[in-house]
């Protein structure tokens, strides 16, 4: 009896520690980590590197991304934080970020709608998934360690030679990169409307959702149902809005989780 009251206390201590941290740790961890989404590690930043070295505003550097693997290679060696953005390694720390982000709103908004919730998270780390297996930009960063240290001529070929297939990989796997957006917009649609319906958010948070998700759609059927250069110039033009939407979403959700943890433990010492 005393062994099965123990374990009871202790299953009872378990669920409390769990419904805390859901109640008031998750949140802010959720916020954080919307907050730095939205406001430091941001889609697309390669290209806003790129239009802020067109227009002069950085000067420090390339004014270019490379063109060939040698290229490539010594500039990850030389100045690797440019090399890294051009390749779109931030890209992975947003996603790695959404994904928390993702997991946060389910346990905020499964109670609103658990199907929709669970549909939403599923489609937003299957996206995620596959960004992760598309982007080669910490391969080739490991390569051009190997390069730098490499000394015979037979084993520079070959580093060259697994450096070029890398490249293929990142420049070629569009269709990777579409999925991944596709299925982290739908995501963020089906979020924002089961946000509606919640008194956590604001309907000013869902509609700013859903306009960035429906954006982001429309940049995936633009460069898929009309022609290759037509499709590309009609959909450049929501890409902008599109970011500018989502990380303002980002941002507005981030604020709300980590309040809704702040309130949860200053409400919780209060009744302590």
């Amino acid at each position: 009896m005393a062994l099965a009251s123990q374990d009871c206390q202790r299953t009872v201590g378990l669920k409390l520690e769990m419904e805390d941290f859901a109640g008031k740790g998750l949140p802010r961890i959720g916020g954080i980590a919307a907050l730095l989404a939205g406001l430091f590690f941001r889609r697309n930043l390669g290209a806003e590197l790129s239009l802020l070295k067109e227009f002069g505003l950085i000067t420090a550097g390339p004014t270019a991304p490379p063109t060939t693997v040698p290229g490539w290679l010594t500039l990850l060696q030389s100045d690797p934080v440019v090399g890294l953005t051009w390749l779109n390694v931030f890209d992975l720390l947003n996603y790695a970020l959404v994904g928390v982000m993702f997991l946060t709103l389910f346990v905020t908004l499964r109670r609103v709608n658990r199907s929709v919730m669970g549909l939403a998270v599923g489609l937003g780390l299957i996206g995620i998934t596959i960004y992760f297996i598309s982007n080669q930009a910490l391969p080739l960063l490991s390569l051009s360690h190997q390069y730098a240290a490499a000394t015979a001529a037979a084993q520079r070929s070959r580093l060259l030679a697994d450096g070029q297939t890398l490249l293929a990989i990142q420049q070629f796997s569009s269709f990777g990169r579409y999925l991944s957006l596709l299925f982290v917009a739908m995501a963020g649609l089906l979020t924002s409307m089961v946000m509606l319906r919640s008194n956590v958010f604001n309907r000013a948070t869902a509609y700013v959702g859903m306009l960035a998700a429906v954006l982001d759609l429309a940049y995936c059927l633009a460069i898929r149902l009309m022609p290759a250069v037509d499709g590309e110039r009609l959909g450049l033009c929501f890409i902008p809005a599109a970011g500018l939407c989502l990380m303002t979403w980002h941002i507005l959700i981030g604020q709300r989780l980590y309040r809704q943890g702040r309130f949860a433990g200053e409400t919780q010492l209060q009744h302590s």
